[in-house]
């Protein structure tokens, strides 16, 4: 069973050993590193399975009225992953503090039980905050739940910058730099709770993107013909440090109802296309108006997911590229909306959207 907030029914096991996890019992999204977060708790256990690694059970326990903001992360258990469950618009990891180290605490084999919804604890990647390179505050890795290392991720940089206010216990209006394998992001945590995202400057060259359709404007690919299980498509491919492939709708036909696709079949398709040689996100948009987007994704690596941010900024770049949109608009995913916008003054896109605590826990790994 995954570990989730809706879990209440205990799973007992004679043979497997039990490690705890906590969170709240009345289930609500909070801040763990508010002491007041602290009086009502419910501990569930981890329970080692000898095949998979993970299952769950959960119990009531006495409140942990003394337990200090940073207590839980700063723990120092030889084998045991603290971690903190985050999500943006239902794309969700698991953050885990590694600040004291440039190496990951988990493997990308751990990683893929981790991250398993069955026998794990669910997510879609593990997010690492780790110390600052290259001069920036912090650095960030990820490892998808398939075991992959992306570039980076929308979602994931506005919850490590959350995770990353809530370690330092700051609030209000902050921002800082952010190392990623896509080069500097600048998270900037708005008064309102939101995250807004600097995500630099799109990649249009279609060999850096990287794609081996042949660039048809300038040196980029836009509104290009890829034939997918014998249908052509029109696509788009842009960068924003990591690949993706915008369709908009078939050679010839009306646009998409994004809705009525299989996209557990279709995604994979796109994914490995041998067109795109580092494989590919791939994002099937629905176009309402020059200000409001609708878009389903299949990530590389991960699958259908509920958000994907730098889907949503590259899907944002490639409407404005067809004529489809305005500079500024709003994205609608799965999990809920982004708005997007795409400067002219920097050619900076830039991404605003919650990150919110799920629960958190710990692990024998």
């Amino acid at each position: 069973m995954a570990i989730a907030a809706t879990v209440s029914a205990p799973i007992t096991s004679s043979n497997l050993r039990s490690h705890s996890i906590t969170r709240p019992s009345s289930f609500s999204l909070i801040n763990p590193f508010k002491s007041s977060s602290f009086t009502k708790l419910t501990t569930t256990s981890l329970i080692r399975n000898p095949k998979f690694g993970f299952s769950v059970s959960a119990m009531s326990v006495a409140a942990q009225e003394n337990l200090s903001q940073t207590a839980f992360l700063d723990r120092r258990e030889s084998g045991v992953l603290h971690f903190v469950k985050y999500h943006g618009l239902g794309n969700d990891f698991i953050m885990v503090n590694n600040l004291d180290s440039m190496e990951p605490k988990v493997t990308p084999e751990q990683a893929v039980k981790l991250c398993d919804r069955n026998f794990g604890i669910g997510g879609d990647g593990i997010i690492f905050a780790m110390p600052g390179s290259n001069g920036t505050d912090y650095t960030m890795r990820i490892f998808n739940s398939d075991g992959s290392e992306p570039e980076m991720c929308g979602n994931g940089v506005r919850c490590l910058a959350k995770f990353i206010a809530d370690l330092n216990n700051s609030h209000g209006r902050q921002s800082f730099t952010v190392h990623t394998g896509a080069g500097l992001i600048v998270p900037e945590i708005q008064d309102d709770g939101k995250v807004k995202v600097d995500m630099g400057e799109p990649v249009l060259k279609a060999s850096d993107v990287p794609t081996k359709i042949p660039a048809n404007k300038d040196q980029s690919v836009v509104k290009a013909k890829i034939e997918v299980d014998g249908v052509n498509w029109n696509v788009t491919c842009v960068s924003m440090g990591n690949p993706h492939c915008i369709t908009f709708g078939r050679e010839g036909g009306e646009n998409l109802v994004v809705d009525e696709l299989n996209l557990a079949d279709i995604g994979p398709k796109f994914e490995r296309h041998a067109l795109f040689p580092a494989r590919t996100n791939t994002e099937f948009v629905q176009v309402f108006s020059r200000s409001h987007l609708k878009m389903r994704v299949w990530e590389r690596g991960a699958g259908a997911t509920l958000a994907c941010g730098t889907g949503a900024c590259a899907v944002a770049v490639a409407a404005i590229l067809e004529g489809r949109s305005e500079r500024n608009c709003t994205v609608d995913l799965p999990g809920g909306p982004l708005v997007i916008e795409w400067r002219e003054d920097d050619n900076h896109v830039y991404m605003t959207g919650p990150a919110e605590v799920v629960f958190y826990g710990s692990v024998h790994l």
